[in-house]
């Protein structure tokens, strides 16, 4: 016993190696802040000397940091008031419809000009642009993930935390986020993914007459492809995958491991997630310091102060008092906007024409039929593929990392080599835009499917092996029930992402040449370029519009089928 209490409390080589990681993180953070170069957006030009990769691959993975964190934030916010405020619900859940049908390319206009009025003569403002952008392109399957995990908890856990008298904090703290944990895991990955996707766009843009430049590894791909320079395209994507690789390694796969111990199952696995960082982690008597020091006293101050101290607050005059008016701003601000988008909007719309608008409706059809050959095509591969690596742990440990830097090197960096051998294919343009929608959208599938296939409790697997079930039999009665949810969740965020892909899938620009084909993608890319933002309003309402009605009409009703039939309650 002794032996082991000295073995714990002694500082070893895992400190060490925490300790020289956090050092060097330290260093290489303040090295930026103090020698990073001057560089204007919008007449600076991208270097594609080897030589920068890595401070350009550093740039962009701190713009999706900071946009993955406003997610996160976003997430537990926007889902929670959904999953448990039902005149909300009605509210929220359509316009989450709305947001994540809407192109990035459509935020664009707004998000740039108002961060540049803010921070004018100013890098700051494009650079927080970029990171809304990327934003945008993140956070809607996150929010789906965690409606879902909230809304789906067990009758049983909600019961047993209100008979312990648990705070709404508590509750959200020890059941409603647990048991979260594994979609939301999965979708984190997959929002990286969505984030790298649209890099490209997000850091190298224009609008109007201005061309605007980040210093990022996406500008350096779309740089590199436009000068047609394959070599540097190549060492970008190098760049790029090695970067994804040690995201996984150290920050994906601790992440998985971690949440393995979330899963609600009586019998455990015979293989579970093994990550090395972690374990480091875990035998690190620096991190146990940091977690006894700092961690437990902020647990018990976050009980205490939204457990205890805030509801006493609110009932108070002062700060009720204060609530209700900045409650009352809110409303008001909201109004004021809403009121100064609807008269821009009505200026704009008296400059669209009738041909414009038969022209946009029939872009829409022609892109709505691709999304559904996109989503088609996906599901025919990910559902055996996701089953497989979701059910066999020891084979997820060599195919996950592979999924996920497949899912994560942005298919608009292969884009052009890929059109240039796809044009001369019979449909043209119009056929390839398929495959690379297929491209961008089919991982929200698979992802979501290996989810809800390692979600499965083991104890389930193994009253599947007593009643000596076995091929389709497995399939109908457990695997397909189970996974149903996930893939409903799925499809809904690939859909939206097949329709936001449409804008690089349908109008795709390399080597001083522009391809495109007829669609609502294209539409929209080229009153982007062109700043006709009547024609933009248009197209953009016209998607949004489209994506809801199929939402109200199919995947709503199948999600609440879902959550009803094929919840673990």
């Amino acid at each position: 016993m002794t032996e082991m209490t000295d073995r714990r409390s002694s500082w070893g080589m895992a400190d060490i190696l925490v300790g020289v990681v956090v050092l060097a993180v330290l260093s290489l953070l303040i090295a930026w802040a103090t020698h990073a170069p001057h560089h204007s957006p919008e007449t600076g030009k991208i270097s594609l000397a080897f030589w920068r990769l890595p401070m350009y691959a550093l740039y962009s993975w701190l713009r999706m940091a900071a946009a993955y964190v406003i997610s996160l934030l976003f997430t537990f916010v926007y889902a929670y008031s959904a999953a448990y405020n039902k005149r909300a619900e009605k509210i929220l859940i359509p316009l989450l419809d709305i947001l994540q049908s809407i192109p990035v390319l459509s935020f664009l206009p707004v998000v740039l000009l108002a961060f540049i009025a803010l921070f004018p003569g100013s890098r700051v403002g494009v650079n927080l642009a970029s990171v809304i952008l990327i934003f945008t392109g993140q956070v809607w399957n996150m929010v789906f993930a965690l409606y879902h995990g909230l809304i789906t908890i067990p009758r049983d856990l909600r019961e047993s935390a209100l008979s312990l008298n648990l705070s709404p904090w508590q509750r959200f703290r020890t059941l409603e986020l647990p048991y979260s944990m594994v979609g939301l895991v999965w979708n984190s990955m997959m929002s990286w993914a969505g984030g790298w996707f649209f890099l490209m766009a997000a850091e190298m843009f224009s609008l109007g007459n201005k061309n605007y430049q980040l210093q990022g590894i996406g500008s350096y791909l779309q740089t590199a492809a436009n000068q047609g320079d394959w070599l540097a395209e190549v060492a970008g994507l190098v760049v790029l995958v090695l970067v994804i690789v040690l995201m996984d390694q150290l920050i994906w796969r601790p992440l998985l491991a971690w949440a393995d111990k979330f899963k609600m199952e009586l019998v455990e696995g015979d293989a579970r997630t093994r990550s090395a960082v972690l374990m480091i982690l875990r035998r690190s008597r620096l991190i146990e310091w940091l977690g006894a020091s700092l961690g437990s006293p902020v647990l018990e101050w976050t009980d205490r102060w939204f457990g205890h101290t805030l509801p006493r607050l609110r009932q108070a005059g002062p700060l009720a008092t204060v609530i209700g008016l900045l409650r009352t701003l809110m409303v008001a601000a909201i109004i004021i906007v809403l009121v100064t988008a609807l008269e821009g909007t009505l200026k704009l719309v008296q400059h669209i024409a009738w041909s414009e608008l038969i022209l946009v409706f029939e872009a829409t059809g022609a892109t709505l039929l691709r999304v559904l050959a996109a989503l088609a095509i996906s599901v025919v591969w990910t559902v055996p593929v996701g089953v497989f690596i979701g059910s066999n742990r020891k084979w997820a440990q060599t195919l996950t990392p592979i999924s996920q830097i497949a899912a994560s090197v942005p298919a608009t960096a292969l884009f052009p080599g890929m059109v240039a051998l796809l044009i001369h294919l019979r449909g043209g343009l119009s056929s390839a835009a398929i495959l690379l929608m297929v491209l961008g959208t089919q991982w929200y599938v698979l992802f979501n499917v290996i989810a809800g296939a390692s979600a499965i409790p083991e104890d389930l697997r193994e009253a599947t092996k007593m009643f000596r079930l076995k091929g389709t039999r497995v399939w109908t009665t457990l695997i397909l029930p189970a996974i149903y949810p996930y893939l409903i969740t799925g499809l809904i965020t690939a859909a939206g992402g097949a329709w936001n892909a449409s804008i690089v899938a349908e109008y795709v620009s390399f080597q001083n040449h522009v391809y495109t084909t007829f669609g609502i993608g294209s539409l929209i890319a080229e009153a982007s370029a062109g700043g006709r933002f009547p024609l933009l309003l248009l197209s953009t309402s016209s998607l949004a519009l489209a994506v809801v009605v199929i939402n109200r009409l199919l995947w709503r009703r199948l999600y609440n089928r879902a959550t009803e039939r094929y919840s673990l309650s």
